[in-house]
């Protein structure tokens, strides 16, 4: 009578995309903009002045948090991951494998949703990360009735606060700014925030 061989044991799954434990401040990422030309780009009334402080952020969406009030949303474009149990929450974009359609985030933003009355000039942030060699994005919005202050071309790497400014923008527009991906590899993208520009004060 010949003996069974053991049943061998089934080999362990592979976790598509294990936990990412890595963690990051997208709060301390530098911005692409020195405060200077920053501030310059928010058009002061005569008489007033721009002083180095920005006010706290009126909405942040980021992976975890897709949708604010009213129409403030999020549209993310070809994604390769996006991982909400991170250590740090984070769409992934490439592309490289995205050679039919640029890589994008964009934020829509509805100012009349936060109890915002008058017309006001507002800054959408993007906290990213690019990974190895620069990559090329392009930074475009619409300000309603508003205009778009600095939309164009940018070469960036490592982590970065983008700033696009939207000028002027009436409470009742639904605005939006994006983030599009042109040339380069992998980059992370963590966070968007709807901001009001720096404080200005009597001079």
């Amino acid at each position: 009578m010949t003996k069974k061989k053991p049943a061998k044991r089934p080999a362990k799954p592979t976790e598509p995309e294990p936990f990412s434990k890595r963690k990051v401040n997208p709060d301390r990422f530098p911005s692409d903009l020195p405060l200077k030309d920053l501030k310059d780009l928010f058009e002061p009334v005569s008489g007033w002045r721009n002083v180095g402080l920005f006010m706290f952020p009126i909405e942040t969406l980021s992976p975890a948090k897709t949708v604010g009030r009213g129409r403030t949303n999020l549209t993310l474009i070809r994604p390769t991951i996006v991982q909400l149990d991170a250590a740090t929450p984070y769409a992934g974009f490439d592309r490289r494998e995205s050679p039919t359609r640029d890589p994008a985030v964009s934020m829509h933003f509805e100012p009349k949703a936060y109890g915002i009355m008058a017309v006001s000039t507002y800054v959408m942030v993007f906290s990213i990360e690019v990974f190895g060699q620069a990559s090329t994005f392009n930074l475009s919005g619409f300000a309603g009735g508003g205009t778009v202050a600095n939309s164009g071309s940018r070469t960036l790497s490592g982590q970065t606060a983008v700033s696009l400014v939207l000028r002027n923008v009436p409470p009742s527009a639904q605005v939006w700014g994006a983030i599009t991906q042109t040339a380069g590899g992998q980059w992370n993208w963590y966070s968007v925030q709807a901001r009001y520009p720096a404080l200005v004060i009597k001079a």
